[in-house]
């Protein structure tokens, strides 16, 4: 069991069968009454994202996800196929399942897949991944001054911003959480 008065983002809880992750939370102590915590949920099969007070002494129990390391192996037919690299059990996964980070995944990256009470509900990328820009237009000699930004594709097809000294060919190392440009590779 959880108290609401413990919450700190990342914490996951069951509330009304519901599974919830605290995404912002905020302890509020007013002038008059009671104190309070005011939180931003999101729950985790769904995606909702909801927000709401609590009674810091109210207790929630406690849900525990699953996070499993495994390999993305292919796409087949809207299906995607991971494997466990201990026990080369592999399981599919449909496209609804997966984040919006896994656009930057390239086949036989590894990856965490998420699960509770042995129902996957999503995927956490890496962080960082570096991949080859296949399309862009030309940099040119000299554009690094200005923020400017062009857009380029990369090799898992994922379309981003880059800065304009960014050639076709070049690595680049892209934050999967924001999916903007961070540094050449």
């Amino acid at each position: 069991m959880i108290s609401a008065g413990d919450f700190r983002n990342g914490v996951t809880f069951e509330e009304n069968g519901n599974v919830l992750q605290v995404v912002e939370f905020q302890h509020v102590k007013p002038g008059k009454g009671a104190a309070f915590v005011r939180t931003k949920t999101k729950n985790v099969i769904t995606g909702a994202v909801t927000e709401k007070s609590y009674n810091p002494s109210d207790k929630f129990p406690t849900a525990f996800i699953e996070r499993r390391e495994m390999q993305y192996l292919y796409e087949d037919g809207g299906l995607y196929y991971f494997m466990d690299t201990e026990t080369y059990e592999q399981i599919p996964l449909n496209e609804h399942d997966l984040s919006d980070s896994f656009k930057f995944v390239k086949e036989n990256e590894m990856v965490k897949i998420l699960s509770y009470k042995g129902n996957v509900f999503g995927l956490e990328a890496p962080n960082f991944v570096v991949l080859q820009v296949t399309e862009t237009e030309p940099g040119f000699k000299g554009n690094t001054a200005t923020n400017t930004l062009k857009p380029a594709k990369l090799e898992t097809g994922a379309e981003i911003r880059v800065p304009l000294f960014i050639n076709e060919g070049d690595m680049i190392r892209v934050d999967t959480r924001t999916g903007e440009y961070m540094e050449r590779a």
